[in-house]
């Protein structure tokens, strides 16, 4: 049994002062008064990561291993991460399989933190591809099928573009019980709904890779922004929206229905200034990475970054950032064991100072990180 004493606890819903969290076998236990000294921090639910590519200088596609998995997780915990999906983007069947089962790996030697698979591609629209390999772009087929039917994968998030996978094969997907989201798109607006009513819950990075909003034609944009049902995952780094994008995004869409995502590649939590990607290098300038086209690829942010971001240049309250990064994303996976500080939930939990940087994180109770030792 564990006790934690801080001087402000946030459990996904209220703020309390000088408490203590009690955990036994990686669950938390109760909640109760402190009674002696108590940490002068904030607790708050660990942060769920829907689209990490890659970090402490390793990317899932270019090694799908357990170990690639470990080293990731590790190199995000230090930044809040308690749980994501290792995202593969587009790429050949025989790859997707065999990150797959480095998944399924993971999950059953019950790795901290890895929970699912997120494959971002290959289904998408070359129009809108950014620095997805169009080699690899192509139709859903038997063999996709078969590996999106595991069972052995945790969460399985699929992104897809709707132009090019019709509503029944979203709904076959569903079927599998896949999470679809929408992305890499250029559909129009009629195109995006079929597939919202088929089934699909969710948008891929808001705004980036899919058709704008206009007057005439609201695209996926502008379908994402109406529908109050879906999800979006947004990119918090000042690059990937205007902060005046960002806020008609929060304005449009319903409390609850914006994910903080990272879109993380393998410089996270290191020095690195360039990596390989399929054929080319991406290079890294300050927070910024970049392609030799002077594409966006990926990003270098973590989550603790992207709930400063809210907080600290969107005016976003912080209770509603932190839901935006537990709370919200637990939901839209289904996940009801995370995402909270109550009794009977995972352990998974993020301690921060007064400017909302992580000095301790947990997965089930077992620190994965503390600031003094790193």
């Amino acid at each position: 049994m564990q006790q934690l004493s801080v001087s402000r606890l946030f459990d996904g819903a209220t703020w309390f002062d000088n408490v203590s969290v009690v955990i036994e076998h990686g669950l938390i236990q109760a909640i109760t008064p402190a009674t002696g000294p108590v940490q002068q921090a904030s607790l708050v639910p660990g942060f769920i990561d829907v689209q990490v590519n890659g970090g402490g200088g390793v990317l899932f596609n270019n090694s799908p291993t357990p170990q690639t998995l470990a080293t990731m997780l590790q190199a995000h915990s230090q930044f809040g991460t308690t749980a994501m999906l290792p995202t593969v983007i587009t790429d050949s069947i025989a790859l997707m399989q065999r990150a797959a089962d480095a998944v399924a790996v993971a999950i059953a030697a019950k790795q901290p933190g890895i929970i699912g698979v997120h494959f971002e591609g290959p289904h998408l629209s070359v129009p809108k591809k950014g620095v997805h390999p169009q080699q690899h772009i192509r139709q859903l087929s038997a063999d996709e099928l078969a590996l999106y039917g595991r069972n052995d994968l945790g969460i399985k998030l699929v992104t897809v573009a709707p132009e090019n996978v019709s509503p029944a094969q979203i709904r076959q997907l569903v079927g599998l019980k896949v999470i679809v989201c929408l992305g890499h798109s250029n559909a129009d607006a009629t195109t995006v709904q079929a597939a919202l009513d088929a089934g699909a819950t969710g948008f891929t990075h808001l705004y980036n890779a899919m058709s704008p909003l206009t007057s005439r034609e609201p695209g996926m944009v502008g379908v994402a922004l109406a529908d109050p049902h879906s999800w979006c995952g947004v990119i918090f780094d000042g690059h990937h929206m205007h902060p005046l994008a960002a806020k008609v995004a929060l304005a449009a869409k319903p409390a609850g229905k914006l994910l903080l995502v990272t879109d993380a590649m393998s410089p996270v939590g290191t020095a690195d200034t360039e990596f390989d990607l399929f054929d080319g290098k991406v290079s890294r300038h300050g927070d910024k990475l970049t392609d030799k086209e002077g594409r966006l690829a990926g990003s270098v942010l973590d989550m603790a970054g992207a709930v400063r971001y809210a907080i600290q240049s969107l005016d976003v309250a912080p209770d509603e950032a932190l839901r935006m990064a537990s709370l919200y994303p637990a939901q839209f996976l289904h996940t009801p064991h995370l995402g909270r500080i109550v009794a009977g939930y995972q352990a998974d939990m993020v301690l921060l100072d007064d400017s909302w940087q992580v000095l301790q994180s947990w997965i089930g109770g077992q620190q994965m990180f503390h600031a003094e030792s790193a």
